[in-house]
């Protein structure tokens, strides 16, 4: 594959849930495009589809329709592969085993040896900041810390897309920013395309290369914003006139109202 591959790519994308009350449209006709390297998330209201179609990129759910390819394969394809990796709101990270243990299972499973093994945890625990804590059980970390253990697992395989289901819903907002900006250096230094579902317009725009906005149901994608703004992704830009503008198009596009480009106002 060439660096011009998407990460992802969905057309016409479309699933339906059969129910006792009559089939319910989930997402219908879906056009996405994931560049390599690219941070998306998608935002919308409540049971729009945000958490549907990363399913389907993960390949958790099947399309009903259309197709959905990553990096130029089937998304089962590209499961078996481990081209993905997968952070959900809740760590689950197994209790019984250490920081070090957690990060390693996915090594554990596809039979990487031991030293490689430890090499590559330790490496992905300098990565999120956590190298002093790789003997620790999930119980004695702090709700954003067993976080960046569960980024580090999905990152384990070196993964070339990471998608991520509201992983900072449950943190309070101190911790919250605090790990938007880890996540941020961490997709930077991992070169990872990232697929970020979140409820928060501020999150989005903080992270994000691009935020892709979604329809009630039945979803659909409503606006793409283009949210770089050439600055770092600090917490100077949060105070910056780009980003309360960016915040603001994103706003006014969720709620179907005329989107000001930044660079209009």
């Amino acid at each position: 594959m060439t660096d011009q591959t998407p990460a992802v790519e969905a057309h016409a994308a479309g699933k339906v849930f059969a129910t006792r009350e009559g089939d319910v449209v989930a997402l219908s006709d879906v056009d996405l495009q994931v560049a390599a390297g690219e941070f998306v998330s998608l935002i919308g209201p409540s049971g729009c589809g945000k958490s549907t179609l990363l399913r389907l990129i993960a390949d958790l759910d099947v399309a009903t329709s259309g197709t959905v390819r990553i990096f130029g394969k089937a998304a089962r394809t590209a499961r078996i592969d481990q081209d993905y990796g997968m952070a959900f709101q809740q760590a689950g990270l197994l209790p019984w085993r250490t920081v070090a243990d957690n990060i390693a299972l996915p090594l554990e499973v596809h039979r990487v040896g031991r030293a490689e093994r430890t090499a590559r945890v330790a490496e992905l625990a300098e990565l999120v900041g956590l190298s002093d804590f790789v003997s620790r059980y999930p119980d004695q970390l702090s709700g954003g810390m067993q976080q960046r253990v569960a980024i580090a697992r999905a990152l384990a395989a070196r993964p070339r897309l990471l998608l991520m289901d509201e992983p900072f819903g449950a943190l309070d907002e101190m911790t919250r920013e605090r790990l938007q900006t880890e996540l941020s250096r961490i997709a930077t230094e991992s070169g990872a395309a990232v697929v970020f579902v979140t409820h928060s317009i501020p999150e989005a725009v903080f992270l994000s290369d691009r935020v892709v906005v979604m329809s009630p149901r039945p979803g659909r994608i409503t606006e793409v914003i283009d949210t770089r703004t050439g600055l770092a992704r600090d917490e100077a830009l949060r105070e910056s006139p780009a980003y309360f503008a960016l915040v603001t198009a994103v706003r006014e596009a969720l709620h179907g109202t005329p989107v000001e480009r930044a660079n209009e106002r």
